[in-house]
């Protein structure tokens, strides 16, 4: 991860409220310059409505936003031309080409007919999107239109880009595309604010997290931060000998190392999983298993799976999250 301490994005006490539902409570947050914050939550938390303040789309009812040293309440036009978006749902018009669009969206940002030419062919062909140039949108697959989409968002070459779950609905080939071109674009010095559903996007993209639910910032800090913060690690062990791995659980369980709740027996995969609370258990354990004369095929500690970070500090499985939240307004749904 490239250090740059320079804030690109600061966010302090951000409020919204739609009829009685809060969709954003006080949330604080920080994005530093080229970098990847990735928001995390399920439907309902607030991402959506939090990343349509910082566009200017909402006028959240209470605190301060600073992006990309635009005050997002007093200088929205000047912050407009500083931003790119990429919402959850493609924006294009389909009776237009690709490159019709993205011509359009040049002289949109003023950029003058030669450029705005200029960097729509140079996007069609950074998004694998040329020979379709000259098709209306309307003909193009749900993951060209995201990828047009994702294009568009770039013509200004934004100093910050707003992901709103960008690759909802995507194959996986076409969802590896967008996260190479994601990639590029933070190795040029962009900034990215991405929400999403997706822990392995999130794990693959985001420098940090932030974690919403209800309107509020429930945790946050870098991926294995939050990994150790949440979980601990765990001790993974393979005997050489497979016919060994029961032997091995009763010689762990005999020593008392197994106080720890959740050590499993996996037998299919021939391991035994043990939560690791200390560097002391973790080496009395490793000292057991020599000391017994266990032949070992593999040993290593893992840090929990960023599903389990998700789970632990909202209550939800990933795939359950949106369905927990329940009916809220369109524009609160995230």
């Amino acid at each position: 991860m490239r250090r740059n301490d320079r804030i690109a994005v600061e966010v302090r006490g951000l409020v919204k409220h739609y009829g009685e539902t809060k969709a954003l409570d006080g949330v604080d947050l920080e994005v530093r310059e080229g970098t990847v914050l990735g928001v995390l939550g399920p439907n309902g938390a607030g991402k959506t409505t939090l990343v349509r303040c910082l566009s200017t789309l909402v006028r959240p009812d209470a605190g301060t936003a600073v992006v990309a040293g635009c005050d997002v309440l007093r200088e929205p036009r000047r912050l407009r031309r500083a931003i790119g978006l990429t919402g959850q749902y493609a924006s294009v018009d389909e009776k237009l080409s690709g490159r019709e669009n993205l011509y359009m969206i040049g002289r949109l940002l003023d950029l003058s007919r030669r450029d705005a030419r200029r960097r729509a062919d140079e996007l069609l062909e950074r998004f694998s999107l040329a020979e379709a140039a000259h098709r209306p949108a309307l003909q193009y697959s749900g993951g060209m239109r995201r990828r047009l989409d994702l294009a568009a968002s770039m013509i200004g070459r934004p100093a910050v880009l707003y992901l709103d779950e960008p690759t909802t609905g995507l194959d996986p080939r076409t969802r590896n595309e967008v996260w190479d071109e994601v990639r590029h674009l933070v190795a040029e010095g962009a900034t990215v604010l991405l929400t999403t559903q997706y822990m392995e996007e999130a794990e693959q993209l985001a420098d940090e997290l932030t974690v919403v639910d209800r309107g509020r910032v429930i945790a946050g800090g870098a991926v294995d931060e939050l990994k150790a913060r949440v979980g601990g690690r765990t001790l993974v062990v393979r005997p050489a000998e497979p016919a060994h791995l029961e032997a091995v659980a009763a010689a762990v369980a005999q020593a008392g190392l197994d106080a720890a709740p959740g050590v499993r027996v996996l037998r299919e995969e021939g391991e035994l999983h043990v939560p690791v609370l200390s560097d002391l258990q973790l080496t009395a354990v490793v000292g057991l298993l020599g000391d017994r004369g266990f032949p070992l095929a593999h040993i290593s500690t893992e840090l929990p799976s960023l599903d389990e970070v998700f789970l632990a500090v909202t209550g939800l499985r990933p795939e359950a999250a949106g369905a927990a939240a329940g009916p809220v307004p369109e524009e609160v749904a995230a």
